[in-house]
């Protein structure tokens, strides 16, 4: 993927002024490991017990019809999705990884417990009736509230933990190969608390009671904050620098407001902050792309003190604030790029548990039914599964082979090619139930289930995972790697951003199709779900089309220490 930089995947160690802090420090390493991935397992078993679960809980408990159901959780995940980037802000911004992992920790089981009222405290949900009926009560604005309070405050806390823990965790180590093997472990143990949330948990609520599985819970959030807290004497803390935001909206102001002064090619002519040498050693001069934002920096008349010192923070800025900027810019096209990945995964991962309700999901001949809501769990499996192989045994051959690392670009375009594949066994499955429910006459019946087995469910939602072991981690660490230093939170944040916005577009996409089309009725066994999965796998190609382009003009920010010596050269693209 990409050009020839694109081998050269990773930062240059020696150039990161945060790992000389960490070098510094005694503190870090892989013994603050089982501590943070404890934070991360425990609230993961939270969140997937509750989001595994939702629409079944919504359809049974609530009484609210499928589609609806299924858009509301689309935007429940959003928010889960998009609550990390608010956390991420605020960490790099004001409080620091540890502070604002502990408080959303604490605000996340404020929220399980209320979730738990929901389920055993009978006036907070309205009363029981028959799957599907047309005279089930509607629940009350109160019971929604609490419901929407409850799911709120989960969301709160786990996007101020979801990737700020990555965060803290990476900060712990001083090697980019130790850095690479930190994301692969800690999403394998991430994929590890989900399989448990979405099936151990799940069963909890489907055959012993709601109140149980939600309390249980609320019990493993309470084991995240205790594990969390115990490490503390372990952890490598990084005090935040102030809102880099700040930066990014005064080289805007300075670049407009010196929209008519000539770009300078003489370094000595560009703002460098304190003691007028580069900070984190940025170029001599701005580098040529984006030239406009160049004068930003470029000092003009009153603009520092007789000192050097800056005079108009909002008319001057430094080169290093600069390149920053322009380094956001240059990697925002191969961002956008995951949006359309993630959107037909959130639609699929929905209709699923849809496709699950109206199957035969009986394991074999037994009588031991899986249930509906444990269906995403194979995603999590073979995700869990292709990490540890892709850790251990591709990633190495692959070296041994080419001589190369396996670049995060490539990484994720290899999800790519997986997730378009789900889609399209998805659609063949679907075409398989949907003739099933033809020749059975089960058009009309929306209580009947199909003669077929769930488990045919099954190979495409695996692939999909396969994906996911291959972009997700890419993704993270691309960001990780390429984003600016002031940005470090926020940049593994970012993944969760795009993720939050699929959601929500999947809600969009999926109204919309239902408005224009007859292909998403109330009724399951009278839908056309098959075209709407080769819908997806067009979104899929179009959108891997446009991932290739973005590649192909993508050059690496920051370049692997063991591929390349250290270079001065300036890298645009």
């Amino acid at each position: 993927m990409g050009t020839e930089e694109s081998q050269k995947s990773q930062p240059n160690i020696d150039n990161d002024p945060e790992i000389e802090i960490r070098r510094d420090d005694k503190r870090g390493g892989w013994i603050t490991f089982p501590f943070i991935a404890g934070n991360m397992m425990g609230l993961g078993m939270a969140s997937s017990g509750l989001s595994a679960n939702l629409i079944v809980y919504l359809i049974k408990e609530f009484n609210v019809k499928s589609i609806k159901a299924t858009n509301i959780s689309n935007v429940v995940n959003g928010c889960l999705s998009l609550a990390p980037i608010f956390g991420a802000i605020i960490t790099d911004s004001f409080f620091g990884c540890f502070s604002i992992v502990s408080i959303s920790t604490f605000i996340a089981l404020l929220g399980m417990n209320l979730l738990t009222l929901t389920a055993t405290v009978h006036s907070l949900r309205p009363p029981s009736c028959t799957l599907f009926s047309s005279t089930c009560e509607t629940p009350s604005t109160t019971q929604f509230s609490v419901l929407y309070a409850s799911i709120a405050l989960t969301a709160i806390g786990v996007g101020g933990t979801r990737f700020n823990t990555a965060t803290m965790g990476a900060y712990q180590f001083d090697k980019a190969k130790d850095r690479d093997s930190f994301f692969n472990w800690y999403f394998f143990a991430l994929y590890i608390s989900f399989i448990v949330g979405s099936t151990f948990v799940v069963y909890i609520e489907d055959n012993v009671g709601w109140g149980w599985g939600f309390g249980l819970c609320a019990v493993a959030n309470g084991f995240s904050l205790a594990i969390f807290l115990l490490g503390t004497r372990f952890y490598c803390h990084l005090k935040p620098k102030g809102s880099p935001f700040t930066g990014l909206a005064r080289v805007l102001t300075a670049a407009i407001r010196k929209r008519k002064v000539a770009v300078a090619s003489e370094s000595r002519e560009y703002y460098y902050g304190g003691g007028g040498v580069a900070k984190f050693q940025s170029p001599a001069t701005p580098t040529s792309s984006f030239s406009f934002f160049n004068r930003a920096a470029l000092k003009t008349e009153g603009d520092t003190h007789l000192d050097g010192s800056l005079a108009k923070p909002w008319r001057l800025c430094t080169v290093e604030q600069v390149e920053d900027l322009k380094t956001l810019i240059k990697i925002f096209p191969v961002w956008s790029s995951a949006i359309f990945l993630h959107t037909p995964i959130a639609i699929q991962g929905n209709l699923t548990v849809l496709q699950a309700l109206s199957m035969d999901r009986h394991l074999g001949r037994s009588h031991f039914l899986i249930p509906a809501g444990s269906f995403l769990v194979f995603v999590l499996l073979a995700s869990a599964i292709s990490l540890s192989i892709i850790d251990r045994f591709l990633i190495p051959k692959w070296r041994d082979l080419t001589g190369q690392h396996l670049t995060p670009l490539q990484r994720i375009g290899l999800g790519h090619v997986l997730s378009i594949a789900g889609m399209v066994g998805s659609a063949i499955v679907e075409s398989r139930r949907i003739h099933t429910v033809r020749s059975h006459h089960l058009d009309d019946d929306p209580y009947s289930l199909v003669p077929m087995s769930a488990l045919w469910l099954v190979p495409p939602l695996v692939l999909v995972g396969v994906g996911e072991a291959f972009h997700f981690p890419g993704q993270v660490g691309l960001y990780y790697q390429e984003f600016p230093a002031s940005f470090r939170s926020t940049s593994t944040a970012m993944i969760a951003l795009l993720i939050g916005i699929a959601y929500y577009l999947s809600t969009g996409i999926t109204n919309f199709v239902r408005r224009i089309t007859g292909w998403l009725p109330d009724n399951i066994n009278q839908s056309r779900l098959d075209n709407v999965y080769w819908m997806l796998a067009v979104i899929g190609v179009l959108n891997f089309g446009y991932y290739l382009l973005c590649t192909m003009m993508y050059k690496y920010q920051n370049a692997r220490k063991v591929d390349v010596a250290p270079s001065s050269e300036n890298q645009s693209g």
